[in-house]
């Protein structure tokens, strides 16, 4: 029963937005000895944001930090809505909702710490990596198996497109044809 729900609330995303620190990255903050903060971003949560990219599903970023690094994979990964340096990420939510004429039921949502319970309360799939605070978990309907900026993304990614009925098509043509950014009727 639980996972058919989750199902069913994973069908309905017309719009995934995640935090930054801890959900696309580890959550480590690296500093050069210029004091400029470096991140890593794992590979296979881009390539898992493009698929759903291709597949009309919108995604959004919304960090309560402000950084360079952070503007440049948004840009590499063509990621459209990026809200940073907004500590009130609800009223950051609720603007995008407003500009996209979309329902929270219609949004998932993955954070990893009480900053992001304002969210993760109102949206209709609201998801969490592996080693999140545990304040977070009551609030989630999905708990990835990966730590954040290992794969958690990814896998969030994966279920959307399973759940929309899209995942196998997209796989199929990779297999048989090698395109990955097909769009699937559905």
């Amino acid at each position: 029963m639980q996972n058919e729900l989750l199902m069913l609330r994973a069908s309905k995303v017309r719009l995934l937005l995640l935090d930054v620190d801890g959900v696309l990255t580890d959550g480590l903050l690296y500093f050069d000895e210029h004091k400029d903060a470096m991140k890593s971003f794992f590979v296979r949560d881009g390539l898992g944001l493009a698929l759903l990219r291709s597949q009309g599903i919108q995604i959004g970023i919304i960090t309560g930090r402000t950084s360079e690094i952070v503007a440049a994979r948004a840009r590499d990964l063509k990621i459209d809505h990026v809200y940073q340096g907004r500590l009130n990420k609800l009223a950051a939510f609720e603007e995008l909702c407003a500009t996209l004429s979309l329902t929270p039921d219609q949004v998932a949502y993955m954070g990893d710490d009480i900053v992001d319970l304002s969210i993760l309360s109102r949206v209709g799939l609201a998801a969490t990596v592996q080693n999140s605070h545990e304040a977070v978990l009551p609030f989630c309907h999905f708990v990835s198996r990966f730590k954040g900026g290992r794969g958690a993304v990814r896998e969030l990614c994966d279920l959307i497109l399973s759940a929309q009925g899209l995942y196998h098509a997209i796989v199929k043509s990779a297999i048989e044809t090698g395109e990955l950014f097909i769009k699937v009727p559905g």
